[in-house]
């Protein structure tokens, strides 16, 4: 046996159910029927549940990826420059602005380097094999 319920919705909801209605090929009973018992469902609210964890895994893992690749990029530049800084004798006054165009054009090539390469895709971080820089030990990847 059913229960007769009378319902009112606004007229845009209506014609939802109603173009619901006609692509499915069932009444709208059936649709209002199954989107209360979706709504009173128990499982639905696990469902989602279960949904935003595995979402928040997920956003969890590539964070911690980008604090890996954050660190390792940093590491490698301070001892790039604490390396430099160690071995790069200074100039004499006479010298500099000799180096300085020097350097504007080796900036340049890097700078053309450094876009072709990453243009092309390839990072220093996929070079550095896993067991040069573990993973974090919370990383289930």
């Amino acid at each position: 046996m059913r229960t007769r319920l009378n319902v009112y919705f606004p007229p845009a909801l209506a014609k939802q159910v109603d173009e619901l209605a006609i692509r499915r090929r069932i009444s709208r009973s059936a649709i209002v029927e199954a989107a209360v018992a979706s709504y009173l469902s128990p499982d639905g609210a696990d469902r989602m549940e279960a949904a935003f964890a595995r979402r928040l895994d997920r956003l969890s893992r590539q964070v911690q990826r980008l604090e890996r690749n954050t660190g390792l990029t940093t590491e490698a530049l301070s001892l790039f420059v604490r390396f430099w800084l160690a071995v790069t004798p200074p100039l004499p006054d006479e010298d500099q602005a000799a180096a300085q165009v020097k350097g504007r054009k080796r900036y340049e090539g890097f700078i053309e380097t450094l876009g072709r390469r990453f243009a092309s895709g390839k990072t220093l971080l996929d070079e550095i094999p896993e067991d040069v820089w573990p993973k974090s030990a919370t990383d289930p990847d």
